[in-house]
């Protein structure tokens, strides 16, 4: 089998169906684009072929290029992989070249053969590009189905002639959104943004497509660049509206993304430097920065962390080899926000919920909750409201804990205690089966400490939801000292069918993420104390690629919080804890300052809630000193307090898979993605630099900056972390 095949009909159309064996969706693969071209070049060679539809023998047409086969051309090409690079981006575009000019005289534009794109569903990169290179796109009435060129989000951009055609299609200007944000379209928004020319119903789409290729003219199949007069949409960059254009859109990036984030400046490039020569000259320039991005240490590990391990992870790269663990039946114990939240998006995946809370008004606010967020989705035409008829009858809302029969896994939210955990995990054990999974939803309770109150420790099971539930990507799963593969593999499983990232962690103090987001909090905290300018400390942290400064992240989850954990801490390690940013935190919390939630914390808000800035009555708490340290100091003193304790999880085994660790800070806490995660950044720094700079900031700042053993090791030896630990090897064992 092969992933195209063509077949034609009696009146001449040649169909082209992409189905790829074995695949959910689409991928264009290297060895699969040679038969593609072979297709096009017997039917465009055929004289009993009036035209070409390329269409998908899938529900989705293409998510896109197996990213896999840039890493091998890199890898084979040795030391200069830019020529191997440069050579494969410019053969696609060549191939996709002849599917535009579709055997058309290169003098008069004529005797070419129509060439449609019918698109059954969701369609994304490549497939988009090559899309947007056939002569008319049909796309299905599909509600789910979305299209764009999402590249930039991987940190790559549309490098197979699909920034240089939809800039020109539409303008720089009106092709911002999906170029620079990545924005997937549903059909209707897409033909609104000319991604698409017809939206029509699905049963139709083939015939309609059909239809068009063997009514289509000479005129029809032309593409405006390839006429004679054609002027770029908005203004070229040298015409006055144009160069206003190339202004505001190198504000926005730079805006955007603060400079840290190589291929959004290098597409608007493409995009500029494009549309001063012609076409096929502006592809050349296309696929040279296409290939300066894809040598950028920081896109290869952004494609790695985002794309490749992120994948890995989600198809269970870690999971334990036991049998199918698909939950049927989920009981939630606390309907709070984050209960409310876990069965919202456990009942949109199609799994029977039991909310239980202690009162019945309680429990019903906890279904509200979902209720809410489906309404929110029928006012953007995202949810029918069959759609939310159907997630909301999952719900059971009750106070009855027998309804939890016939329940494979329990989830329990309930509050922080571990009395109140105890007391409602032996309840819920009364009532479920034996083989039923117990998970605990919490976020600094020791998950074997909290499987004490089970009589089966290796059913038991933490799994830390970040919140807002329905809208963070990352699941942290936790492993008591106790925990079996079966609880591994349901808890897995059930974050696979909620359609989120689990990444899978040691029993320890603050699991992970917890672990390394608090230190960058508490640095920044210990900095405002050391009379280092707050907004200093912000703007780094964001010119650093963080997505908040500390500050304002400790208002965003609220400083009675971060008093709370202090207290907490500080009553577990006794002399070993580090109490200098405590009296910060206490005193702000004494002040009524207690964050967003307040309307008042480190920042000042009005009194609808909005930011206004950083509170102006701070300095007179913590005076600004004189003299400033510089935008590096304070950068490298924010991440590596974070890169350093991730560093130490993989010593002490709560990590065991660097990957895990990359993705988990990218989605868990947002650290800098374009660094690919703490472990890349290290990889990029280069272990030896790392190491170094650790014992100057050591001898500059204290402690808790000294360099790990294992990082120290790994210096010496002039390791790089992917280049040892890349697949998962125990730190301790390697």
């Amino acid at each position: 089998m092969t992933d195209f095949t063509m077949d034609t009909d009696a009146d001449g159309v040649a169909v082209i169906t992409w189905d790829v064996p074995g695949k959910s969706m689409n991928v264009l693969r290297r060895e699969a684009v040679d038969v593609l071209e072979a297709l096009i070049d017997n039917a465009l060679a055929d004289p009993a072929v009036k035209g070409i539809v390329i269409t998908s023998g899938k529900d989705s047409f293409a998510g896109g290029m197996d990213l896999n086969v840039l890493a091998r051309i890199r890898d084979e090409a040795g030391e200069d992989p830019a020529p191997a690079l440069f050579e494969f981006t410019m053969n696609a575009h060549r191939f996709m070249r002849k599917i535009e000019r579709a055997g058309m005289d290169p003098k008069t534009n004529k005797g070419g053969k129509p060439v449609a794109c019918a698109i059954p569903g969701t369609c994304a990169g490549i497939g988009t590009e090559i899309a947007l290179c056939t002569h008319r796109r049909f796309m299905a009435d599909n509600p789910k189905a979305r299209i764009g060129l999402p590249e930039i989000l991987v940190g790559l951009f549309p490098g197979a002639g699909g920034t240089t055609r939809y800039s020109r299609m539409v303008g720089a200007m009106q092709a911002a959104p999906v170029l620079l944000e990545g924005k997937m379209l549903d059909p209707k928004g897409a033909k609104s943004a000319q991604l698409i020319d017809e939206v029509v119903p699905h049963g139709q789409l083939l015939a309609r497509a059909k239809e068009w290729v063997l009514g289509a003219s000479d005129a029809d199949i032309v593409k405006p660049w390839d006429q004679k007069g054609w002027k770029m949409p908005g203004g070229a960059p040298y015409h006055p509206a144009g160069f206003m254009t190339f202004v505001g859109a190198s504000a926005m990036i730079n805006g955007k993304t603060k400079g840290v984030y190589p291929a959004a400046k290098a597409l608007l490039s493409a995009v500029y430097e494009g549309a001063l020569v012609d076409f096929d000259t502006a592809l050349r320039i296309e696929a040279r920065w296409f290939v300066s991005v894809l040598l950028n240490p920081s896109s290869s590990a952004m494609i790695r962390s985002l794309f490749l391990n992120k994948e890995a992870l989600e198809k269970g790269a870690n999971r334990p080899a036991v049998a199918d663990q698909t939950v049927r039946k989920l009981g939630i114990l606390g309907a709070g926000m984050m209960g409310a939240g876990i069965g919202y998006v456990a009942a949109n995946a199609g799994i029977e919920v039991v909310l239980i809370d202690a009162a019945q008004d309680a429990a019903d606010r906890g279904k509200a909750h979902a209720e809410g967020i489906l309404d929110k989705g029928i006012k953007r035409g995202r949810v029918t409201a069959e759609k939310k008829a159907e997630v909301l009858g999952r719900i059971t809302a009750t106070t009855d804990y027998d309804a939890l029969k016939g329940c494979d896994l329990i989830v329990e939210a309930v509050f922080e205690d571990v009395g109140v955990k105890a007391e409602v995990t032996k309840k819920v054990l009364a009532v479920v089966g034996p083989d039923c999974i117990f998970a605990t939803n919490t976020s600094t309770l020791p998950i074997t400490e909290l499987a004490k109150a089970s009589d089966k420790p290796d059913q038991f099971i933490g799994i830390h939801f970040f919140s807002p539930v329905d809208k963070m990507a990352l699941v942290e799963i936790i492993k008591g000292a106790k925990t079996g593969d079966v609880a591994v593999a349901k808890a897995l499983d059930f974050v696979r069918q909620i359609r989120k990232t689990p990444i899978v962690v040691n029993d320890a103090r603050f699991f992970y993420a917890n672990r390394c987001i608090i230190p960058y909090i508490n640095e920044g905290i210990r900095m405002v104390a050391e009379g280092v300018a707050p907004a200093l400390i912000e703007n780094a942290a964001k010119l650093v690629g963080m997505p908040l400064g500390p500050l304002q992240l400790t208002d965003e989850t609220s400083l009675d919080l971060g008093a709370k954990i202090a207290k907490a801490t500080k009553a577990a390690m006794g002399a070993a804890y580090d109490d200098t940013v405590d009296p910060v935190i206490f005193g702000m919390v004494e002040a009524g300052r207690l964050g967003r939630k307040a309307n008042a914390g480190f920042y000042a808000y009005d009194e609808k809630g909005q930011r206004l800035g950083l509170w102006d009555g701070l300095a007179a708490h913590y005076p600004v000193a004189g003299e400033q340290p510089d935008l590096t100091a304070v950068q490298h003193r924010l991440l590596f307090a974070q890169v350093l304790e991730a560093v130490r999880a993989l010593e002490d085994g709560v990590l065991t898979d660097i990957r895990e660790g990359d993705v988990g800070a990218i989605l868990g806490w947002g650290f800098a993605p374009w660094s690919g995660g703490p472990f890349s950044w290290l990889d990029i720094l280069g272990t030896p630099y790392a190491a170094e700079r650790c014992d100057q900031l050591q001898a500059a700042y204290g402690d808790r900056f000294a360099c790990p053993a294992l990082l120290r090791e790994m210096a010496d030896k002039g390791q790089s972390f992917y280049g040892r630990f890349g697949t998962g090897v125990d730190s301790k064992a390697a």
